[in-house]
């Protein structure tokens, strides 16, 4: 195998590629990276049983082969080589890096002990990709971390025709985020659920081309794969053989009192009292008509910390207490200027959802009007001591 390439693509590549090797693979080939160069095509390679990550790009090749090389230190190099072109020769079972006047030699991995890569699944639809990595990261942020618990460590995905629905929770907020795409084929109708972390990593990072490509197997759950391709990259996850809460039946349709909230002066507010909320303990929101005042803290022995926001509010006077860190995240996640917040009682689960202002002299005299559904984050309250 031998071959020249620009040193900001093979970087760019190779430092994709690493993002899903494994920190302690179950044996040593699964942290390498693959290297195969046919005609004058370079694809870059890792997988390890569970995630695959291939990136293809364009060099002037003299040697078609392959070889596997570690991969953390290949990025690493690549990343540090100076602004010339790269020359890569593999020589029996040492990997040759020249570029410029620094040169690398690397040993290689048994190549014919490495698995077979999994082909994509048929396509299923494609999506902008900007439009899915925001939709990711609005729901990948509700996910838990627990991995005892696979269930809530997953973005559930549901295809109906052209409307995606994505949800995630782990028992204490729950975001729900809905999209229109492209499907290959009208009516398609499919659930399944993606490991949070590898669905958020992927869509941040497939957004080089214009679009998306979602590709699904036919059995549509269980044991099956997911594919997503972009632009010259393509990955695949296995799905989670798991049972998804019923969350539609979590998520309230209806609410005795709501607040239009001006979510970077809110955001900032709540940060400023977070500041003295000690582990664990909630950040008070007392909502009155016009204002809401925001309160941390209150012990003799911590800090104490009280702040006023003008907020327009709707219903009676109500006290609530949220995780501030849980409030935050949502708060992050809504991308607009203004949230609104749906309230039952202060025991009872709230709704944040975006709000998108009128354009022109639409709308109801001004006031903005709620985004249709697409974005709705519940959060648990914290019972307030007293």
């Amino acid at each position: 195998m031998k071959f020249r390439v620009a040193r900001e693509v093979l970087a760019e590549a190779v430092a994709w590629t690493a993002r899903s090797l494994p920190p302690r693979p179950s044996v040593p080939v699964l942290a390498g990276i693959l290297l195969e160069v046919e005609g004058n095509q370079l694809s870059v390679s890792g997988f390890d049983y569970e995630v695959s990550a291939r990136s293809e790009v364009d060099v002037q090749s003299t040697e078609s082969g392959r070889t596997l090389v570690p991969g953390r230190l290949l990025a690493e190099i690549t990343r540090a080589l100076p602004p010339h072109p790269v020359d890569v020769v593999a020589e029996g079972a040492r990997l040759a890096i020249s570029c410029g006047n620094a040169k690398f030699s690397l040993p290689t991995l048994p190549v014919e002990d490495y698995p077979s890569l999994p082909s994509l699944p048929s396509t299923a639809g494609t999506v902008d990709s900007d439009a899915f990595a925001e939709a990711v990261s609005q729901v990948a942020v509700a996910a838990g971390r627990d991995d005892t618990l696979p269930m809530l460590t997953g973005v559930r995905l549901e295809i109906e025709d052209d409307l995606v629905t994505l949800a995630a929770t782990d028992r204490y907020r729950l975001a729900v985020r809905e999209f229109a795409w492209r499907p290959e084929t009208p009516g398609l109708s499919a659930a399944v659920l993606v490991p949070a972390r590898t669905l958020a990593d992927a869509a941040k990072t497939l957004t080089s081309g214009p679009e998306v490509t979602l590709s699904l197997s036919s059995g549509g759950s269980g044991e099956g794969i997911l594919g997503l391709s972009g632009k010259d990259r393509q990955t695949t996850t296995r799905l989670l053989d798991a049972e998804f809460v019923k969350y539609r039946a979590i998520m309230p349709s209806e609410s005795s009192s709501f607040a239009t909230l001006p979510v970077g002066l809110f955001t900032d507010a709540a940060k400023r009292v977070a500041l003295v909320a000690e582990r664990g303990t909630p950040l008070r929101c007392e909502f009155t008509s016009g204002q809401v005042t925001l309160r941390a803290g209150g012990t003799d022995d911590e800090g104490q910390a009280e702040e006023r926001c003008d907020v327009e509010f709707d219903g009676d006077p109500l006290t609530i207490g949220f995780n501030p860190t849980f409030l935050l995240d949502g708060l992050a996640a809504v991308h607009t200027d203004r949230a609104r917040m749906d309230f039952t009682t202060a025991l009872k689960p709230a709704v944040l959802s975006g709000v998108e202002e009128p354009s022109g002299d639409e709308g109801d005299g001004g006031r903005p009007a709620e985004r249709a559904g697409s974005y709705r984050y519940l959060i648990m309250p914290v019972r307030l001591p007293g």
